[in-house]
């Protein structure tokens, strides 16, 4: 049993156990419900956090919440906030109808552990003030993730991390691409010296949270009917719809499933944040600030699911039965290959719950290359599980 399925709590760990399934095909969402146990997820059990989920009418939130129900959370209280407009709605989570609560009035002394999903302008003002409370904060959004202080953490990567309690009381998670990257680049750093990466990924409109699934299909629906017809582009802009946008156009958010808009106002000879902030996250959870990557990422009209296309230059040959049975050992991690090894797509994806990797070839001109094609789940496997996965490594080191 590796170390990732010894401290990863029984609720969590199938999603980190490494590929014991080869290609065939996934277990449906019901046998896993199943896998995982008939437990009741609210308990009276003193030693269950009390939850607090900010953000929890949006994208990621919601995923989220599905996420407690699927892996069968066990909380003593579960406490759902917003914004102002959206306090007072009921939402209903294990069977029960929880009241959504106006961020600006919640008491945070009454969570141990509060999810922030509402973007880097809600964590940046109100994380702080629930972690002074003293409530662990696990931040989903650009916030915190660069700063010193706040460790950023993949579990199955450096949930190492997470065996003391942060000065700021603050865990930052990264964007849902650089969670899919470093799940696959962590065992190949271990075994091969990588002297450069270039990644190209296919982000949905689903990281722009509910208002960009909205214009994608609203847009899709008033193309359809009129070819001439003037999109709509508040989310994205230019449009979305039958497009595919980089540089500066389209929605600059976290990757958390709720935009911001705070992009930096790119050049055209410039990296995009996103593309910065793919090369500066995947640094600092592989623990490796000098490593060559670079990026160029595109806003693809599919509603959910990434994908990535990845090339990695090593300083000696790979062999590429060694590389597919080092990924297959890999975290979270599902490879596609061989005859019934049907590349992945996000319409095609499997479990939800695991990175899925395809295509991977050895250049036959210098084998010390090759590609690789990634595919997730970016709301849930990519924002919502890892949040929860570091809860569950916060409560399996007695951190929290």
């Amino acid at each position: 049993m590796s170390d990732i399925e010894r401290t990863v709590p029984p609720l969590l760990d199938r999603s980190l156990r490494p590929d014991r399934s080869s290609d065939d095909a996934p277990p449906s969402r019901t046998n896993r419900i199943q896998q995982i146990g008939d437990a009741m997820t609210a308990v009276d059990d003193p030693t269950a956090p009390r939850i607090a989920v900010v953000g929890a009418t949006g994208a990621v939130g919601g995923t989220l919440l599905e996420l407690v129900e699927d892996h069968r959370l066990r909380y003593r209280a579960l406490h759902l906030i917003a914004s102002a407009r959206s306090a007072g709605r009921e939402i209903r989570v294990d069977g029960r109808d929880h009241p959504v609560h106006d961020v600006a009035g919640f008491d945070f002394s009454r969570a141990d552990v509060a999810f922030f999903f509402a973007g880097a302008d809600v964590s940046r003002r109100w994380a702080p003030l629930a972690a002074a409370a003293g409530a662990l904060v696990v931040d989903g959004s650009r916030a915190f993730r660069l700063a010193e202080d706040v460790p950023l953490v993949v579990p199955g990567v450096n949930d190492a991390l997470l065996r003391r309690r942060p000065a700021r009381g603050l865990v930052a998670g990264p964007g849902a691409a650089t969670v899919a990257l470093v799940r696959v680049l962590a065992p190949i750093v271990r075994r091969w010296a990588v002297r450069r990466v270039v990644v190209s990924t296919y982000q949905p409109a689903s990281e722009a949270g509910h208002s960009g699934i909205e214009e994608l299909q609203e847009g899709t629906r008033a193309r359809l009917q009129d070819p001439q017809t003037a999109l709509p582009a508040e989310t994205f802009s230019p449009p979305l719809a039958f497009d595919v946008l980089t540089g500066d156009g389209g929605a600059d958010g976290d990757g958390d499933g709720e935009g911001d808009g705070d992009g930096d106002g790119e050049g055209a000879g410039e990296f995009t944040a996103q593309e910065r902030g793919l090369r500066d996250e995947t640094r600092r959870v592989l623990g490796l600030p000098e490593l060559d990557l670079t990026a160029t990422c595109v806003r693809v009209p599919v509603v959910n699911g990434q994908c990535a296309a990845v090339w990695v230059d090593c300083a000696a040959a790979v062999d590429r039965t060694e590389l597919i049975a080092l990924l297959r050992s890999a975290p979270g991690v599902t490879v596609h290959d061989g005859a019934a090894g049907a590349t992945p797509t996000p319409a095609t994806l499997g479990d939800p719950d695991r990175v899925h990797v395809g295509r991977i070839r050895v250049s036959p001109a210098d084998p010390t290359g090759f590609w690789l094609w990634l595919v997730a789940d970016n709301l849930r496997g990519g924002a919502a599980l890892n949040a929860v996965q570091v809860l569950g490594g916060l409560t399996a080191h007695g951190t929290l």
